[in-house]
C-alpha cells in the first residue's frame, strides 16, 4: 500500500529479501539478529518474508547489527562524480509499525555506493507516524521541512517544526521524530558520513 504523499511511480525496495540476504551474508542466524535488535525471532522472520514492515528505529537497529546502513539495502550504484535521479524514479523504502500498513517512507536522494560522503533521503511521514523510538549513530545531520509539521526530539529537547524550518545536530545524540499534524510531512534529511 502506498503511503499518502508517496509518488506512485517510485521504485519500491524489496526490503525483506534484502534484509535476509544481508543477514545470511554475515553468517548470522535469525535468533542472533533478533536478540541483538530486541525483537522476537518470529517478528524478524516476518520482516524478511515481507509479512510485516519494521519501524524506522527497528530497521536502523537491524542494519546496525548487520554492519550496514539503510542505504545499503538499495541497489548499489557504481561510483561516479555525477548522479542524477529523475522525479518519480528514485528508490523508496517503506517502514511501518504497530500493525499499521503505513509508516515512514524514505525516498533516496543519494544512491548507495562507494565514494559518497553524504546520505540523503526525503522522509515522507504520514500524520501520527514517526521513527517509533530513538536512533543513534555516528555523524552529523541536517534537515529541512518541505511540508507539514514535525516534532523532533534530540536528547531531552523536543522541537515543534513546520514548513520552512531547518535543523542540524550530532547523530550521536538520541533522536526521534513524529508528525503531530493532519497532513503528510516531507523532510529533506541529509547525514554524513552515510551511517544511517
Amino acid at each position: 500500500m502506498a503511503a499518502k504523499g508517496q509518488r506512485s511511480n517510485s521504485q519500491p525496495i524489496q526490503l525483506g529479501q534484502r534484509l535476509k540476504t544481508a543477514r545470511k551474508a554475515k553468517g548470522l542466524l535469525l535468533r542472533e539478529v533478533a536478540d541483538q535488535v530486541g525483537c522476537s525471532k518470529s517478528l524478524l522472520s516476518k520482516f524478511e518474508h515481507g509479512a510485516a514492515s519494521p519501524s524506522l528505529s527497528t530497521l536502523h537497529r537491524i542494519v546496525q547489527v548487520l554492519g550496514i546502513n539503510i542505504g545499503a539495502l538499495c541497489d548499489h550504484v557504481p561510483a561516479s562524480i555525477v548522479h542524477v535521479s529523475k522525479a518519480n524514479s528514485r528508490p523508496v523504502i517503506t517502514t511501518a509499525a504497530n500493525g499499521s500498513d503505513v509508516g515512514v517512507v524514505l525516498e533516496r536522494l543519494v544512491p548507495h555506493g562507494a565514494g559518497h560522503q553524504l546520505q540523503g533521503n526525503i522522509h515522507i511521514v504520514p500524520p501520527g507516524h514517526g521513527s517509533v523510538g530513538s536512533i543513534t549513530h555516528e555523524g552529523e545531520e541536517i534537515g529541512y521541512i518541505l511540508a507539514g509539521r514535525l516534532d523532533l526530539t534530540i536528547g531531552k529537547d523536543t522541537f515543534r517544526l513546520k514548513e520552512g524550518d531547518s535543523f542540524v545536530f550530532s547523530s550521536g545524540i538520541d533522536h526521534s521524530y513524529r508528525n503531530p499534524g493532519r497532513k503528510t510531512a516531507k523532510i529533506i534529511w541529509i547525514n554524513t558520513p552515510p551511517t544511517f
